[in-house]
């Protein structure tokens, strides 16, 4: 009796099982690339933090200037000075001999600050000469920080500098198309703070200002 041969055992696998394993293996290797992607858009250059770092400071010292003319006017053309005819006293009352009829100015902050700039720099210089009052041998360093902790950033403060014991500065305040700009002195009890008229438009410059 002829004995049939057993099956001899074979490394190919089924097609059955190599399926599944395949669609594993797929599977895997688009989530490892899903993963690379998603890094890369982190790191991208929309959520850079120095790009956050720069907007950030700009954006609190806008919302200090809200802050502080909160109670001011809302932004106006700065109104033309008064004009006409001369207002007579009332009838029987002789004017005086030496009377000198006063004279509307025509330049300076009267007449070019809207009135919410002109109600705004009082807030602003009362808030600063009371920060800088007491302060002992006012450096520019000194000033500077103090600025900084009233909020008012390195890229509005121009012209820090000192002179024997006194060290000048300029704050450039325009916000909403105002003009507004501060001229400060910090002298400990002899601090000054002047409003000042800067150009409606282009860089800030000391030296260029309208007084």
């Amino acid at each position: 009796m002829r004995r049939t041969p057993a099956p001899t055992s074979t490394t190919t696998g089924s097609p059955r099982r190599l399926l599944p394993m395949l669609a594993v293996a797929t599977l895997a290797a688009l989530a490892l690339a899903a993963c690379g992607t998603e890094k890369t858009g982190v790191g991208g250059p929309q959520s850079s933090p120095a790009d956050s770092a720069r907007v950030r400071p700009s954006a609190a010292f806008t919302e200090m200037l809200s802050k502080v003319a909160q109670q001011c006017p809302p932004s106006a053309s700065p109104e033309a000075p008064p004009t006409g005819p001369a207002q007579t006293p009332p009838s029987g009352e002789t004017p005086p001999s030496d009377a000198v009829e006063p004279i509307a100015p025509t330049a300076g902050p009267e007449v070019e600050l809207s009135a919410r700039d002109w109600c705004a720099s009082n807030l602003h210089e009362e808030r600063i000469a009371q920060a800088l009052w007491d302060l002992a041998d006012p450096t520019p360093a000194k000033v500077r920080a103090i600025l900084n902790g009233l909020g008012y950033i390195d890229g509005r403060i121009h012209g820090l500098k000192q002179s024997g014991t006194t060290t000048r500065f300029y704050l450039d305040l325009r916000d909403q198309g105002g003009r507004l700009c501060l001229d400060g002195s910090a002298a400990g009890e002899e601090t000054v703070i002047d409003k000042c008229v800067a150009p409606a438009t282009g860089p800030f410059k000391a030296g260029e200002r309208t007084v």
